[in-house]
């Protein structure tokens, strides 16, 4: 992303203006989510202290390289030792433990008593408490509660994962996002020359209201023949906990609005596959210059919005919006 071809002027009560890459001091109280703060190496995570089955037949069936439970096929080395499928690809068919050459040797006898046993979901040590059957716990992991989320940064391919505090953190301190407290905005979008829609990116502001955090996100790409530019706003947990709230967004000028209200994805879901469902606020090219006024040379978009947490009458099961934070 260019530095210096889209500013972003924020405001949530008082108007507060900073350049959109400039870092920011905030301290937010972390939500606890399901467990403690999480580690952020894809391949390295770890949780609150649990206690983890410590049988040997479980230690037989842990990868010495990703330390993971492992399924067939578990091939081994000629001395014997075993790893799952996975790392033999990633040790280039080395073994780890004695750097003999792997070939395609299987340990059927430790295949067989994996497929016995009921193990541990890889969670575990972020709070998960469930054992599945071999053949249930790989789709339980898939949808896991528990699993980490990853980074919702959408301007650079950011591999970090963690739990939620975790990652709040990292957007501040790591990609120097803004953070604001509160359930209303209003942002103000320019870039000097609107036709160079690969020059203007991501842009992602985190908004802490109802005790959770929100990612709003704005950029410009290329829709059909020609650039759009969109709003959406992502919710920082689960997808059931993201039916509870809902948003709306609103840009106009020149005596006309559009508006767009809806329920925020969750992070669960990945930038791109949001960004590519059109689930937002969208502005074609044509009409956002008409917004920004003069000579329709330069954009000048002003996004207002708010987040609301919907509430169920207990009595006629009807949703009464809650506008406070």
């Amino acid at each position: 992303m260019e530095t210096d071809s889209m500013d972003c002027v924020s405001s949530t009560g008082n108007e507060i203006h900073h350049n959109g890459n400039g870092p920011q001091s905030y301290q937010f109280s972390s939500t606890k989510t399901h467990g403690g703060a999480a580690a952020a190496v894809v391949t390295n995570i770890v949780g609150p202290t649990a206690t983890a089955p410590a049988t040997s037949v479980y230690e037989l069936l842990e990868c010495p390289v990703c330390t993971y439970s492992m399924y067939p096929p578990i091939h081994q080395c000629h001395n014997g030792h075993t790893l799952c499928s996975t790392c033999k690809v990633r040790v280039h068919n080395r073994c780890p433990t004695c750097r003999q050459e792997l070939g395609d040797i299987r340990c059927l006898a430790l295949e067989k008593v994996a497929e016995s046993l009921e193990l541990p979901c890889k969670y575990y040590n972020l709070g998960c408490p469930e054992i599945f059957p071999y053949y249930s716990k790989l789709k339980h992991e898939s949808l896991c509660n528990f699993r980490p989320y990853s980074c919702p940064y959408a301007g650079s391919e950011c591999g970090i994962v963690g739990d939620i505090p975790f990652l709040v953190a990292h957007l501040r301190d790591d990609h120097k996002v803004d953070m604001h407290a509160g359930s209303t905005f209003n942002h103000r979008y320019v870039k000097s020359n609107p036709r160079e829609v690969e020059n203007a990116t991501w842009m992602l502001t985190v908004f802490n209201c109802f005790g959770q955090y929100f990612c709003l996100h704005f950029e410009a790409f290329q829709l059909g023949m020609g650039p759009v530019y969109m709003a959406f706003l992502r919710f920082m947990g689960d997808e059931e906990d993201a039916r509870s709230y809902s948003y709306s967004l609103e840009v106009g000028g020149s005596g006309r609005k559009l508006t767009w209200e809806g329920t925020p994805r969750s992070i669960r879901d990945s930038h791109r596959k949001v960004r590519d469902s059109n689930d937002g606020l969208i502005i074609q090219r044509n009409m956002a210059l008409f917004f920004s006024g003069g000579d329709r040379k330069e954009l000048k978009l002003r996004v207002t919005g708010k987040i609301w947490k919907e509430q169920h009458s207990p009595d006629s099961g009807i949703c009464i919006p809650n506008l406070s934070s």
